[in-house]
């Protein structure tokens, strides 16, 4: 589904045949696997992710699709256990808005990369610009409406916390990155359609069950509840799925910067 953007980063990395490439917050696999058949057999990826069941994921994938250039590590991304200098190229799929400490984690990130070497990170842009993510959002928050008769509601939450959309304001990324020390540091919008061969209804397995905040929200209802939320969803996305197969407009910001 994120293809596009797995060719994004390759791009603006400037990865080619022959390349190191360490992969952070990497999931289940990709861009990992992706990369790895664009560096060939004299190149290699290091995935990485701090979640265990991630990277066990990811290193079955990639024992099912016979890749053998790929390596496998269990560690933070402000924590990386590598030597300094010892990738030509760093990429994050959607993984640095959720990062305890950017700052931190992009100085790490710069640290592993050669001289020269480019680091190139994707983010979601603005959530009204992704009806991916806010299709779904405006459904369940209906169902989680303040009733006159509730406790006042919490104030906003920090922007600064982490969260799908906390780099979606231009530039946002783009100065902790300078600020952690890369140069000619550039930004731009990647406009792609999230497409899949999947149907509303297997679109919304999908969706509640690879999101936690999803999850955590639904496991507090009881299950006819949880089953019109599915219902409502699955309408309401209904005219992103022509002939059935799922199509949606995104909008992501690639950031880069080198050593």
């Amino acid at each position: 589904m994120f293809g596009p953007v797995t060719r994004a980063l390759i791009d603006e990395a400037r990865i080619v045949a022959g390349y190191s490439v360490l992969d952070v917050a990497g999931g289940s696999g990709e861009p990992s696997l992706t990369i790895a058949e664009a560096v060939g057999p004299t190149g290699s990826v290091t995935c990485t992710d701090a979640i265990a069941e991630m990277v066990t994921a990811a290193k079955t994938e990639a024992q099912r699709r016979g890749l053998t250039n790929v390596a496998f590590r269990q560690c933070a991304a402000d924590a990386l256990p590598f030597d300094s200098q010892s990738f030509d190229a760093v990429v994050c799929r959607l993984g640095a808005m959720f990062f305890p400490d950017p700052l931190a984690a992009l100085r790490e990130m710069l640290r592993v990369t050669k001289n020269d070497g480019a680091m190139s990170l994707a983010v979601w842009d603005k959530s009204e610009l992704n009806p991916f993510s806010y299709v779904i959002t405006k459904v369940v928050e209906q169902h989680f409406e303040v009733k006159p008769a509730d406790p006042p509601a919490d104030p906003p939450a920090d922007p600064n916390l982490p969260g799908a959309f906390r780099f979606a304001e231009p530039g946002v990324l783009a100065r902790i990155l300078k600020r952690a020390g890369a140069v000619d540091v550039k930004e731009r919008v990647l406009e792609f359609d999230i497409a899949a061969p999947i149907s509303p209804k297997q679109f919304w397995e999908m969706r509640s069950e690879t999101s936690g905040t999803l999850r955590e929200k639904l496991a507090t209802l009881p299950p006819p509840q949880t089953d019109l939320i599915a219902q409502e969803v699955q309408e309401a996305v209904r005219e992103f799925f022509p002939d059935d197969k799922m199509r949606f407009p995104a909008q992501m910001i690639i950031v880069t910067g080198t050593t």
